[in-house]
């Protein structure tokens, strides 16, 4: 069962993994360094457990410890019990939704691992925006991809903003790193999968044209918001994909585009 500990000081020691979170480049040095992430609010605290990660400690205003009684009540870590104000204090930011835990990182699997078992992927290159990663694994899972391959310079699929955005599907979809960029994609095309590029390039083949849910297996590449996919990586790719638009339109946001992709990708696949 978890402890019950009421902490009315913000320099309290046992307060550190939740101090300035707003901080972006200071947790993204510290959390994976301390092997630990942040879920944020009641469902992704409750996935983040489903989904097998061990809690390190949950800090709640008071309202929210009903709420979270049976979670506080398996949980083997200490609950912290704070006032709002001393919340916002030591995280830097008004915490609306009152829950927040401090959870541990399981080891990564490798590229290869996932690739075995695997028919659609989705790889990224250079994705840094954390609330871009949380929205495209969020479609990753809603729509049937099996993994997520990111290049080394991707932002934390971990990180609190990401998890947040993709309500937790950061946790039900298997994730890799490819250990170079972009010669680590010879191991995907290796391991039976298509390249399929997606551009708003004019040469580019429609995705209903290339019929990517026809063929065996499909590795979906998806560039930075704005840049998009580097040339290296359109090089190294086996086609060029594009989303037909109308009106002018010349792309979507990275977020918007992957959703529409992973369906043309997973379309009439059977549900698993």
């Amino acid at each position: 069962m978890g402890e019950l500990l009421t902490i009315d000081d913000p320099d309290d020691p046992r307060l550190h993994d939740y101090t300035h979170l707003t901080d972006v480049e200071l947790r993204r040095r510290r959390e994976p360094a301390e092997g630990l992430f942040i879920a944020e609010g009641e469902k992704v605290i409750r996935r983040a457990g489903e989904a097998g990660y061990a809690m390190r400690s949950m800090l709640l205003s008071a309202k929210w410890v009903d709420t979270m009684r049976d979670i506080i009540d398996e949980a083997p870590a200490p609950v912290y019990v704070v006032d709002p104000a001393l919340a916002e204090q030591v995280t830097g930011y008004h915490v609306h939704r009152g829950a927040l835990a401090s959870m541990r990182r399981k080891p990564l699997p490798t590229a290869s691992d996932l690739l075995t078992a695997t028919r659609r992927v989705v790889v990224m290159e250079s994705v840094n925006d954390h609330t871009n990663i949380g929205a495209i694994f969020r479609s990753a899972a809603a729509l049937g991809l099996d993994a997520v391959l990111l290049s080394p310079d991707c932002a934390d699929p971990l990180y609190r903003r990401s998890v947040k955005v993709s309500m937790g599907a950061v946790f039900s979809v298997p994730y890799a790193r490819l250990d170079t960029w972009p010669a680590g994609l010879e191991a995907v095309r290796e391991a039976g999968f298509a390249l399929l590029a997606l551009t708003p390039d004019a040469r580019a083949k429609a995705l209903d044209e290339v019929a990517p849910h026809r063929m065996d297996r499909v590795a979906l590449m998806l560039g930075a918001e704005g840049d998009g996919l580097s040339r290296r990586a359109l090089a190294a790719s086996d086609e060029w994909v594009r989303i037909p638009m109308s009106h002018g339109v010349d792309s979507l946001n990275v977020g918007a585009a992957a959703a529409v992709a992973f369906y043309a990708v997973t379309a009439g696949r059977p549900p698993e």
